[in-house]
């Protein structure tokens, strides 16, 4: 395996104190998450406090609550007395979801400035046809979605939506709708997107199965999204925004003074196509090999091939060699692209990070035992309250990325010494991930970032895009239960 299977440990005995002075044994954990939780979401919803910093106020007082002395928190000043939950959790999710997430990052830039997105959605619009342009933009969704973040492709792809939206003089949802699903579901389901990947960091589950299990519940979601697409589409008439033409054309502009000039001829769509589907094959090839082949040297050099790390770092230098040095790029050009994309990671990288701290710190306080103990004795299947509470932390405060970490926090104790095999572990972080993305609305950045790029109504919006994250949600939810009960 790419990733140890957790070891079991016994849990942590409960500590006395704080709240728990004045509510004894499993109510006064029970009492100190259920506090925890509510403090998160006003802090978020109501202060409108930056996440990272609403994440990490809340661990400290849920530790304090459950009688977490300062020291186990955060360390002494001679770091051997003492481990600090705060750091442990933070550095333990942090050093593996970093790196694949920063040559995730730096492997989309470079698809999008090179210009791989409009190679690939003009070859799909020539193989299917006209008639077939809105299963053409989710196509191009779904495949450029793999390397490049939800607000990225919907800055590169929208110009291609508006064109066909123009051209046929029909709804702009029913070009826009099944784009969006193609990226959503990328962007919830498959690595190297920051949800599935720091999900997996904290299950220790192999990103092979994640990319496995992503593609096996994604798929079906996303085609039951299209479904909907296409009958939205025909139903709402939503003109093509004159202003954002304007400005997507600018932006288009701005983008192509950054290109270096040496280069002006396409890019061949079997490179785009090598360079998004090689990570994946290696990390698949290392996950299966693990389990078809025996130790052997051949096995070993296929998991160092295939190890997220190395797969994603081999695909990088294809797009720098490729997209890049072959097409007239100086070196120069391909690190300012890739130091440039980088910009806006750091508070994904907090935020994921932060939701590793509230992991420990509800291991480390005895009340992440408590909420196992009550959750089972609920009978609910793992895979279901997983879902639940996913869903409900992002109704509730808009972002997916916290309702992914959080969520994992919660429900990791549930499953540590169940012996529960990878392929379960992985299903159970896709009904997560799927949780994540259930009804985008009005406090979701992605709920307003669709309304004005394809100029849509608020109303329209949450009849449109809201419903589309709904039946994405639902869907892949159905399909990652009814695979877990037979994995």
């Amino acid at each position: 395996m790419l990733l140890a299977a957790p070891v079991p440990t016994p849990p942590p005995p409960p500590h006395t104190g704080g709240l728990l002075a004045l509510i004894p044994g499993t109510a006064g954990l029970l009492t100190v998450a259920a506090l925890g939780i509510a403090l998160l979401l006003v802090l978020i919803i109501k202060v409108r406090l930056q996440p990272f910093v609403a994440l990490l106020g809340v661990s400290i007082a849920v530790g304090l609550a459950a009688g977490l002395s300062v020291t186990e928190l955060f360390g002494t000043v001679q770091k051997s007395d003492a481990v600090s939950l705060i750091e442990t959790g933070m550095g333990g999710i942090l050093g593996h979801v970093a790196i694949i997430i920063g040559l995730g990052t730096m492997l989309g830039a470079i698809l999008e400035v090179s210009g791989g997105a409009e190679v690939l959605s003009a070859r799909l619009l020539r193989l299917f046809g006209e008639k077939r342009a809105p299963l053409a933009m989710g196509m191009t969704g779904l495949i450029f979605g793999i390397p490049v973040f939800f607000d990225v492709g919907i800055f590169v792809l929208a110009p291609l939506v508006y064109a066909a939206a123009r051209k046929s003089g029909k709804s702009i949802l029913l070009y826009c709708m099944p784009l969006l699903a193609g990226l959503s579901m990328t962007h919830a389901f498959l690595p190297p997107h920051p949800g599935p990947v720091a999900a997996a960091g904290l299950f220790k589950v192999d990103l092979g199965w994640i990319i496995l299990m992503g593609l096996v519940c994604g798929i079906p979601a996303v085609l039951a999204a299209w479904g909907y697409a296409a009958w939205i589409g025909k139903r709402l008439f939503v003109e093509v925004p004159q202003d954002m033409v304007e400005a997507a054309d600018e932006a288009r502009a701005a983008v192509a003074a950054e290109k270096p000039d040496a280069h002006e001829q396409p890019v061949p769509l079997g490179t785009v196509l090598a360079i998004i589907g090689t990570p994946l094959l290696l990390i698949l090839l290392a996950t299966f090999s693990s389990i078809a082949l025996p130790r052997s040297a051949g096995r070993s050099v296929i998991e160092f091939f295939g190890h997220p790390f190395v797969a994603l770092t081999i695909a990088l230098l294809m797009a720098y060699y490729l997209l890049g040095i072959r097409r007239g790029w100086s070196r120069r050009s391909l690190e300012t692209v890739s130091t440039a994309s980088l910009k806006p990671v750091g508070n994904i990288l907090l935020v994921v990070g932060a939701g590793g701290i509230f992991g420990a710190v509800l291991k480390g306080s005895g009340v992440a035992t408590a909420l196992s103990d009550t959750f089972h004795d609920v009978g609910l299947p793992v895979v279901v309250l997983a879902y639940l509470l996913s869903l409900v932390l992002r109704v509730a405060q808009g972002s997916a990325t916290v309702a992914i970490v959080t969520t994992a926090g919660i429900v990791v104790p549930l499953v540590e010494g169940q012996g529960m095999s990878q392929a379960h572990l992985a299903l159970i972080i896709m009904a997560i991930s799927a949780g994540s993305i259930f009804a985008s609305h009005v406090n979701d950045g992605g709920f307003w970032m669709v309304a004005k790029y394809f100029g849509i109504t608020e109303r329209d919006t949450l009849k449109s895009w809201t419903v589309l994250e709904s039946v994405l949600s639902v869907a892949g939810f159905a399909v990652a239960a009814l695979v877990s009960l037979v994995v």
